[in-house]
């Protein structure tokens, strides 16, 4: 009879898990409604200010760029004067989804600090001692973390992918980009970067549990700096300069995150040879 009623006691803490779980998740997904509807009535706003604004060349990052080449002595070299390409719709409900698709991803993005909250909250209670210690504030870093990651895809990457992938030409072919590759490039790039940005949040609970050392990292360090300058190299002008300034960001979250991890292997070994004493 004990032992039914453990079982039951079980089944029920598994209960209120997957309850608990399941209210998260819904107050997440208000959050990203919230975001999407706001901008779905903003239509004109977000699609000319945002969306289509880095294939302007008046853009800030291009004006930005123009004026670096000129103060390093390249000249208008990296100034953009002029974008040919064109976006084109070819579908009945084109547009259509393109404005769900827009609203969607930015309303994941305006809520993120709501929707990583909730789902921290779940996390949470299953942590304990110094692992709840060592976790304070990891909102507030994931969430800075995101957004620069966003600023930093939507204000440098993408801009310079698509004046590369729009201008790349093959003979005579004249490049009339479908309005859905040209919205899935700009929030793919995007969303990666914010991602990519929590890197050392990821490193942080890595290392926590044991499962990536300052040596691991170290030892793929070569690895990423070779990738990460190739896909510089691809997406920039072709300039020393403008590949530094794309690929430092990258290259500086991976040297945080092995500074996170050897932070974390110091408090570690502390404690093990304190516990042993």
């Amino acid at each position: 009879m004990a032992q039914e009623d453990g079982q039951q006691r079980e089944e029920m803490g598994f209960m209120d898990h997957l309850e608990e779980l399941r209210r998260r998740l819904f107050y997440a997904l208000i959050g990203i409604l919230s975001g999407a509807v706001t901008l779905f009535v903003m239509k004109d706003w977000v699609f000319e200010r945002l969306i289509f604004a880095p294939r302007n060349p008046d853009f800030i990052t291009f004006r930005a760029w123009c004026a670096l080449g000129r103060v390093t002595g390249a000249g208008d070299r990296l100034c953009v004067t002029d974008i040919t390409y064109e976006l084109i719709n070819t579908t009945m409900l084109g547009n259509f989804s393109a404005h769900i698709l827009v609203s969607a991803i930015g309303g994941f993005i305006l809520s993120f600090p709501w929707t990583f909250n909730q789902v921290w909250r779940f996390i949470r209670p299953g942590l304990h001692g110094e692992e709840a210690t060592a976790a304070r504030g990891v909102t507030w870093a994931a969430t800075v973390l995101f957004f620069l990651g966003v600023c930093f895809g939507y204000f440098v990457i993408a801009p310079l992918s698509l004046q590369f992938l729009g201008h790349y030409e093959i003979g005579d072919v004249k490049a009339r980009i479908a309005l859905m590759s040209y919205l899935k490039t700009v929030a793919s790039i995007t969303l990666a970067a914010g991602l990519i940005f929590q890197v050392p949040v990821v490193v942080h609970f890595l290392a926590k549990l044991g499962l990536v050392t300052p040596a691991s990292l170290r030892k793929f360090r070569k690895h990423t700096l070779v990738v990460t300058l190739i896909i510089a190299a691809v997406i920039t002008p072709p300039d020393l300069t403008s590949q530094v300034l794309v690929a430092l960001p990258v290259l500086g979250l991976y040297e945080i995150g092995i500074l996170q991890a050897r932070r974390i292997q110091k408090r570690q070994e502390k404690a093990a040879s304190s516990g042993n004493t």
